[in-house]
């Protein structure tokens, strides 16, 4: 049997690195956890439980079920809107055609966060181009609603997410076999039941990908959540900084942090258990 050349093994040292920084970083913050606090001193105290104790209040609860509701939605309108683009781009005949779908379609990866948030902020505004846009049609008479409030942050984290999804989908799709559906064409069935029937059941590997990446990712953002929502929209995130860097509670944001960690890898164990029968549908 060949031998793999030995420089191959230095491939691993970045990644090895990289796990075992990330690795250090969750243990620091898991001790932190569990010390107390002690107030106006970044110094920690003893062990301590009561830190996922106080998780319980109200406040926390709701902030908790507030980002699970925002990723949940983020990720549904991120796979309706993503899913028409991945279908165009595989499909389409003509490589300019894919090419300039995929060019748009990825644009928002080559903007950081803070940028993008606040192109957001300028689209979003009472006086932003959306309201001055619908007001100029005759469509709205007063300027809508929009920031501070969870409509306008899960405009804004879809336009984060959506690469990916479209990324996922694409990859999904890129893998059916068009015999499949020119059979179901040549059986009796219509381009849209050949789609329900076949292509939609067969790219649902893609599909759960897709969510549950999305819903991942937006269950830790930050930067959009705090600067759309402006302190109103209270997510793990938003609440961890509040407490770490404005009231100086390390031990509680940490706690904060490791539950939103553990709740995270429920909610997607959860939707892996609901969707493994999809999944194999799609697989076969």
């Amino acid at each position: 049997m060949q031998q793999k050349p030995r420089f191959v093994y230095w491939f691993l040292l970045p990644s090895t690195l990289t796990a075992f920084g990330l690795i250090c970083a969750m243990l620091a913050i898991l001790q932190y956890s569990v010390r107390s606090y002690i107030p106006g001193s970044l110094e920690v105290g003893g062990f301590t439980l009561a830190n996922f104790h106080a998780l319980l209040r109200p406040l926390y609860a709701s902030a908790f079920l507030e980002t699970v509701v925002l990723s949940l939605y983020t990720a549904i309108f991120t796979l309706l809107i993503g899913y028409p683009l991945a279908y165009a781009m595989i499909r389409a005949q003509r490589a300019w055609c894919r090419s300039l779908i995929l060019i748009i379609a990825i644009t928002p990866l080559f903007l950081g966060e803070v940028v993008r948030t606040y192109s957001w902020i300028i689209v979003l505004g009472s006086n932003g181009f959306l309201n001055s846009v619908l007001m100029g049609l005759g469509i709205i008479e007063r300027p809508l609603r929009l920031m501070f409030t969870q409509l306008g942050v899960v405009i804004a984290l879809v336009h984060v997410t959506l690469p990916i999804m479209v990324l996922m989908l694409a990859a999904g799709l890129s893998h059916i076999d068009r015999a499949y559906e020119r059979a179901a064409i040549s059986l009796g069935a219509g381009p849209v039941r050949a789609f329900i029937t076949v292509t939609l059941p067969l790219s649902m590997p893609g599909i759960i990908a897709g969510t549950m990446t999305s819903f991942a990712w937006t269950f830790s953002a930050f930067a959009t959540p705090q600067l759309i929502g402006g302190g109103r929209v209270n997510t793990i995130s938003t609440m961890v900084y509040q407490l770490g860097f404005s009231s100086l509670n390390l031990p509680f944001a940490a706690s904060l942090s490791v539950a939103g960690l553990v709740l995270t890898m429920l909610v997607l164990w959860l939707t892996k258990r609901l969707t493994n029968s999809l999944e194999r549908i799609g697989g076969h």
